[in-house]
């Protein structure tokens, strides 16, 4: 029997562990999608304790709290940071099979140093040793310490970016903290507080100003080092429409009416096409995150708002939709380097295919299969996500792991992705089915792990 976690820890043969020790483990991370607050990375905060930095605003662990049956003020509410943490040790203690027990022990271990098992027994112990180092820690130390060369933030179009310029004139730091891109709400037409938005925004009269504010804004973010957009959506659009179509649209949105689902399709699809066009202008890479059903519990969205634990995974009810989408930016030549991500692992084949046919030879893998996310990113997601890319399109190419997480610990979720990458291709180097070419073999790990996303994002790092 393995010991729990050890050296070896999902690395069952001997080219799996050369392949991670020697070539994965070491690589630096460029953190392409997060959600870390760039004024917290500007003041270098400090953590009391571990549950500021560990359960603030982790939904995910929120969400496995909530399953094992804790009252809410253990989670979000009122009960103590004490508290909160030994209800947090209790569920994790039982938590088998859920990728939060190995992230949460790799965070242990890296940051920590603390090589046992939490779980209600040991809370104590590990609150008291976690909260000794904390006072040691900080957010621009947690981030150098990770070896993080470049992070992208999650940034909305109204946003000042005043965080952004002053870490960008901070010599002292050398990580580039770089701002996304990401107008849902502008694209938002449905939603009650869309005008309100509108306003943030600036005067927005027709749908032809809402471009130009836009476009405005995003050069803006270009000009202080934005390399991608982003965009959340439950599925990709397309429905056609004519200017004047949309004009009226957005007319009568101004006026307080909803549009009907059809006009708003064709007014998201339209936007939609605008910015891609705009992001190919400027280089930007756009991300396209799909398949979910957001704020199922409508008790906790009035209680706590977005992102609380209560979004599942959906579908891209069209696959034809999304490649229509492509293929009109495909046709005059003003597809940008796409990355595609959808929360359903049923998509994960459809995509990869429909990825290959708008491949070019303008960079390797222009349209990319974002790695396993949210609901996904444990062992079988990434392996299944990796297995998919791989029969179906070009792992060699693949721009690897992102955190997609406001937590500054989160980094080792990076070696967890290296580790389950270095075991599948090095079953497949031991099965005969690929050759021990250490060139190659060596070329492929480093490229995934930090190479491949150094080039396609292009951030020139060396």
């Amino acid at each position: 029997m393995k010991a729990f976690m050890d050296r070896d820890f999902l690395l069952s043969s001997e080219t799996a562990k050369h392949l991670y020790h020697d070539y994965a483990a070491a690589q630096p991370i460029i953190d392409y999608h997060c959600h870390l607050d760039p004024k917290e990375i500007w003041e270098d905060r400090c953590f009391d304790n571990i549950t500021q930095v560990w359960l603030g605003g982790d939904h995910y662990k929120w969400r496995l709290m909530r399953s094992a049956g804790v009252e809410e003020r253990y989670i979000t509410g009122d009960a103590s940071d004490r508290e909160k943490f030994q209800k947090w040790a209790e569920t994790l203690g039982l938590a088998i099979g859920n990728p939060l027990y190995h992230w949460s022990h790799l965070e242990l271990r890296n940051y920590f140093g603390y090589q046992g098992v939490l779980n209600g027994d040991t809370a104590e112990e590990v609150w008291q040793l976690c909260n000794e180092k904390l006072k040691t820690l900080s957010a621009r130390k947690l981030i150098l310490s990770s070896r993080v060369r470049a992070l992208c933030t999650t940034d909305d179009p109204a946003d000042s970016l005043e965080w952004h310029k002053k870490l960008a004139a901070d010599e002292s730091f050398p990580v580039k903290v770089l701002p996304s891109f990401r107008p849902d709400k502008a694209l938002g037409i449905e939603k009650p507080d869309y005008l309100d938005y509108l306003s943030r925004l600036g005067d927005i009269g027709s749908f032809a100003a809402l471009k130009e504010k836009l476009i405005e804004r995003l050069d803006y973010f270009v000009s202080l080092g934005c390399r991608v957009s982003d965009h959340g959506m439950e599925s990709v659009p397309y429905a056609s429409a004519t200017m004047d179509e949309v004009e009226a649209i957005f007319r009568k949105r101004l006026a307080g009416e909803i549009p009907t689902a059809w006009e708003q399709k064709q007014f998201k699809t339209a936007l939609l096409l605008e910015l891609g066009r705009e992001y190919h202008r400027l280089g930007v890479v756009m991300q396209l995150h799909f398949g979910v059903i957001r704020d199922n519990s409508h008790r906790v969205f009035r209680a706590l708002g977005p992102d609380a634990g209560i979004d599942s995974i959906g579908d891209q009810p069209s696959i034809k939709e999304l490649a229509a989408f492509l293929g009109a930016l495909d046709d005059t030549d003003e597809l940008p380097r796409t990355i595609l991500y959808s929360l359903n692992p049923n998509d994960n084949a459809a995509l990869v295919t429909v990825m290959g046919a708008f491949q070019t030879g303008e960079t390797v893998g222009k349209v990319q299969h974002g790695s396993a996310w949210w609901f996904n990113d444990h062992r079988s997601g990434m392996v299944d996500q990796l297995t998919t890319l791989a029969a179906d399109g070009y792992l060699a190419g693949f721009v690897g792991m992102l955190t997609d997480s406001r937590s500054f610990l989160s980094y080792a979720r990076h070696e967890y992705f290296r580790r389950i990458l270095c075991e599948l291709i090095g079953g497949w180097v031991e099965n005969g089915e690929y050759p021990s070419d250490e060139k190659a073999l060596r070329q492929i790990v480093e490229g995934i792990c930090f190479g491949n996303a150094e080039q396609y994002f292009r951030l020139e790092m060396h």
